[in-house]
């Protein structure tokens, strides 16, 4: 079926109406100098430098350098060993790691804290959650309140380590340069422990519920302004997966390349700041439909195929998926380029289709 100029003009307006209104809540890498809005992923990749980041969402890694703070509330929230804050890290999750670098202060709520022998946190670390391992360099003192305290071999705390605790283990390898101090106040809040006294914290699930609700609003506005084009893009996963990864990598890596090239010269930067908002938009939609294609394939699986179920299926499988230390990230990441490799490989087909209608139809005109 070729659409249309108009019917085509209006689904895409109707398409990016709503895209501006939940693209606070999209999931997207992050590409701008700060990231100060809710989001389903929020990744700051190796080599990219932001001002700040300040958001809601399922995941938040950083592989990259953060100038100023990081201050957000998701399901996981990773410092990675590439990582590093300038500022403070001020963090509520499901689980928080530290491999890399935070310069300042460390506040967190979690269910899950690790400073792993890689990570340093060059001024104080505070800490409220239900498990606690410290194995790596801390600048300051350590408040901690958990079930669980660990002090592993790797930590060099160059303060005093106060701690609330049911169990509590210090290795002989650390090193403490303060005391070591049991105190029972850290559990009630009262200290501060965590984000906001450990009583503002959100829970671990609500960055989670941000994503899915904002996914599942773009993949119902995809599924009924492009019906036939969905269901093209989501079989092309199922068929060609390969195919479809592989145009992804293409796609994430070669992109913002190109605009970053086009950047450079005079002209071509304000075609460069539309092409990364396009970019922007591609990333959320191709996540989108890589969910919703996921669904699809197990529905498919199961011989209970249905678009809408499909979408539910595959948004809400990921996002539990994403909550899953190491594994979560991978998943996502493929899900990422399976949808954004099947959404490039489509609107290909697409042009060149509609470029053949064209063609054909002038060719009918002359003839006539």
């Amino acid at each position: 079926m070729v659409l249309s100029d108009g019917s085509t003009r209006r689904r895409i307006a109707l398409l990016l109406a709503v895209v501006a209104l939940l693209s606070p809540l999209a999931t997207g890498v992050a590409a701008a100098q700060s990231v100060q809005s809710p989001s389903g992923s929020v990744v700051i990749a190796q080599g990219e430098t932001v001002d700040s980041v300040e958001t809601v969402a399922a995941t938040i890694v950083v592989r990259g350098t953060v100038e100023g703070d990081v201050s957000g509330a998701a399901g996981s929230i990773r410092i990675a060993e590439t990582g590093r804050v300038g500022g403070n890290l001020q963090a509520a999750a499901g689980t928080v790691a530290i491999d890399g670098t935070v310069a300042g202060d460390a506040e967190v709520g979690a269910g899950s804290f690790e400073l792993t022998e890689t990570g340093r946190v060059d001024g104080a670390l505070d800490v409220g959650a239900g498990s606690i391992r410290v194995d790596g360099g801390v600048g300051g003192d350590v408040r901690a309140a958990a079930d669980s305290v660990v002090i592993g071999p790797n930590a060099a705390v160059d303060g005093e380590f106060r701690y609330d605790a049911e169990t509590f283990t210090q290795s002989p390898d650390a090193s403490v340069v303060g005391d070591v101090v049991e105190d029972p106040s850290l559990g009630d809040g009262g200290s501060g422990t965590g984000v906001g006294g450990g009583g503002d914290l959100l829970p671990s699930w609500a960055g989670t519920a941000y994503g899915v609700a904002a996914n599942l609003a773009l993949g119902a506005v995809l599924l009924f302004a492009f019906p036939r084009f969905s269901r093209t893009v989501g079989d092309r996963v199922g068929t060609d997966p390969l195919v479809s990864g592989g145009t992804g990598i293409l796609g994430l890596v070669v992109a913002p390349l190109a605009l970053l090239l086009l950047a450079i010269t005079v002209v071509g930067l304000p075609l460069a700041v539309v092409g990364f908002a396009g970019y922007g938009v591609a990333i959320w939609v191709g996540a989108v439909y890589g969910q919703y294609a996921l669904g699809a394939v197990v529905l498919d699986r199961l011989g209970s195929p249905n678009r809408w179920l499909a979408l539910l299926l595959g948004v809400v499988g990921v996002a539990l998926i994403g909550l899953l230390p190491w594994v979560g990230g991978v998943v996502e990441l493929l899900v990422l380029l399976l949808g954004l490799g099947s959404l490039a490989l489509g609107l290909s087909d697409a042009y060149r289709g509609r470029d053949r209608g064209t063609a054909g139809g002038a060719e009918t005109a002359t003839a006539d």
